[in-house]
């Protein structure tokens, strides 16, 4: 930590600014530590959070959904966060259904880190087809870029929005439509 610490007093210094002036003395060790938190995902790992089904859910065949999620997560291409929510659904094979909060959990590990939301998105849905191996799956994320709305084209109120769909949230359009119409909630 203290080379990073070190890295960012003489970032500081070469933008221009006096790394040893009040408001700047902890500024090194805060950004630090703020980076590892928001780069480092907590809690149990993908494969642990969906390991864990209900085996007594019945012969559950409708859709499971849950959002919006809220999430902070940093782009990779300028270090800067990106905001929003995530809805996330699947349709459960027979006794593969997890607890509730188990998707939230999800979706967070994967927004920690350095991102592309385009990446991130399908990661979330790549681990509900793996772990749960759902008739279909889906996950729809919108989320505002620091990178875009303060510095560069400076627009502010754009939203990213990308989308992963796989079996019948692909290829049914009743199945489609009933998800973005959850998600438009």
């Amino acid at each position: 930590m203290d080379v990073a610490r070190m890295a960012m007093r003489t970032f500081l210094e070469a933008i221009g600014h006096d790394p040893d002036r009040d408001g700047l003395k902890d500024t090194p060790r805060r950004f630090v530590e703020a980076f590892v938190e928001l780069t480092a995902p907590s809690g149990p790992s993908p494969s642990q959070l969906l390991s864990k089904v209900f085996k007594d859910a019945g012969d559950v065949d409708q859709m499971i959904a849950v959002g919006p999620v809220g999430f902070t997560s940093l782009c990779e291409h300028h270090l800067l966060p990106f905001t929003g929510t995530a809805h996330v659904a699947y349709l459960p094979a027979v006794g593969k259904v997890v607890g509730l909060s188990k998707l939230p959990r999800l979706v967070a590990w994967h927004a920690a880190g350095l991102q592309m939301q385009e990446r991130m998105t399908r990661a979330i849905c790549d681990d509900i087809v793996q772990h749960l191996e759902p008739v279909g799956a889906a996950v729809i994320v919108d989320a505002v870029h620091s990178c875009m709305a303060i510095r560069g084209i400076k627009a502010a109120g754009a939203s990213m929005r990308t989308s992963v769909l796989t079996g019948p949230f692909r290829d049914d359009p009743a199945t489609r439509a009933e998800l973005f119409a959850l998600a438009a909630r």
